[in-house]
Order: structure tokens, then C-alpha cells, then sequence
């Protein structure tokens, strides 16, 4: 189930004070990279991720390949840094309002 406008609101507060957990280099998304993002989604749920590169379609199709590989949520996009939230049953760090 997709998450609503306030679920993301209530994340991003959270997020606003993460270091980013993943840096995608001028290689761009990996393999590599992409399992450690699954590693560090599993571990902390909320995951900020800087992106290296200039341009923005190609910032925009490295997120969207991130997003689509791990099927996790998207809660916000500022300039070269992007969030992602998805649930880990097992570890539930972040209680989101309905």
C-alpha cells in the first residue's frame, strides 16, 4: 500500500536529520549498489541516498532505477539527495500516523 501525503510528511521530519547511508558515484547504479541499498533498507528503513551526478534526468533515472529495484518508497527528492522508505516487518522504527 502506497503511503499517503502525511505518512510522507511525518517521514520526512524524520529524514531531515539522516546523513546519507548511500553514495552513487559517477559508475552510477550498480549491482553492487544496489545490494548494499537493500542491505541498508532492511537495517534502518529510512535511507538517504546522495546522488553524484550534475544532470538531472540522469539523477532522476538513477532514483527511479533504485526505486524500481527494491520496491521501496520514495518520500522526497531535494536537489542531489533522495529518501526512500520501505517496512521491515521484523523492525518496526518508524510508526507512521493512517
Amino acid at each position: 500500500m502506497p503511503l499517503s501525503s502525511s505518512q510522507k510528511r511525518h517521514l520526512r521530519g524524520f529524514a531531515h536529520d539522516l546523513k546519507p547511508v548511500i553514495l552513487v558515484g559517477q559508475k552510477g547504479v550498480t549491482q553492487a549498489l544496489l545490494a548494499e541499498f537493500d542491505g541498508a533498507l532492511d537495517h534502518h528503513e529510512l535511507v538517504k541516498v546522495k546522488l553524484a551526478d550534475d544532470d538531472r534526468e540522469s539523477r532522476a533515472a538513477s532514483i527511479e532505477a533504485i526505486r524500481a529495484h527494491s520496491g521501496a518508497e520514495l518520500v522526497q527528492v531535494i536537489g542531489k539527495m533522495a529518501c526512500f522508505f520501505k517496512r521491515n516487518p521484523d523492525r518496526n522504527q518508524y510508526p507512521l500516523p493512517k
